[in-house]
C-alpha cells in the first residue's frame, strides 16, 4: 500500500528550522564554555588541543594530514604550529627524502600537556552518551556528520562529502 502520508506545512518545515538554529547555537554555546574551561585548565586552546591529539595519533606527521585530520585549513594548522612550538610542545623538522615536506613530532612538554589535559567533551557529556543504546549513539553520530556537511559553505561540500559517505555507506 502507498505512503499517503500528506507533505509536512510550511510552518512546520520553518518550526523545525527554527528549532535546529536554536539546537546548534546551544551546541555552539556548550564548545564555547567548554573552550575556555579548557584554555583556563591548560592554557590551550581547543584547536591547539586537537592539533596535540591529532599528531599523538598519527605520530610524526605532515601538517596536511594533521589539517585532514582535524578538518582545519593548513594555513589555520600552520598558525596553531607556530603557537605550539612557540610553547615548546611540538617540533617541525624537514623530511630526509623531501626538503618540501615538514614533519611535526610532539616534544616531551607536548605529551605531558595531553596527559594532564581534560577531555574535550567534557565527563558528564560522556557518561551521558555512554547510557545511550548504540543504535541510538550511531544514529546521533551520522545524524551530526551530516549536519555538519550541510553546515559547510557550497564550494566545501565536494571535498567533504567523500568523508561523511565513508562513515554512512549508501
Amino acid at each position: 500500500m502507498a505512503d499517503i502520508s500528506p507533505e509536512p506545512s510550511p510552518d512546520a518545515a520553518v518550526d523545525a528550522t527554527a528549532s535546529l538554529v536554536r539546537s546548534v547555537r546551544r551546541i555552539a554555546q556548550a564548545v564555547d564554555v567548554r573552550s575556555r574551561e579548557i584554555s583556563r585548565l591548560t592554557g590551550l586552546t581547543l584547536p591547539q588541543l586537537l592539533v596535540l591529539q591529532s599528531i599523538r595519533a598519527l605520530g610524526e606527521v605532515s601538517t596536511s594530514a594533521i589539517s585532514r585530520d582535524v578538518s582545519m585549513s593548513a594555513p589555520t594548522v600552520v598558525a596553531v604550529l607556530d603557537k605550539l612550538e612557540a610553547k615548546g610542545m611540538a617540533a617541525r623538522y624537514r623530511s630526509t627524502v623531501d626538503r618540501r615536506v615538514v614533519h611535526v613530532r610532539l616534544t616531551d612538554a607536548g605529551r605531558q600537556a595531553l596527559q594532564t589535559s581534560p577531555g574535550l567533551l567534557g565527563d558528564g557529556f560522556l557518561a551521558a552518551l555512554a547510557e545511550l543504546p548504540h543504535s541510538e549513539r550511531l544514529a546521533m553520530a551520522e545524524a551530526v556528520e551530516r549536519l555538519a556537511v550541510l553546515m559547510q559553505p557550497r564550494d566545501s561540500q565536494a571535498s567533504l562529502k567523500p568523508h561523511y559517505q565513508a562513515v554512512r555507506p549508501s
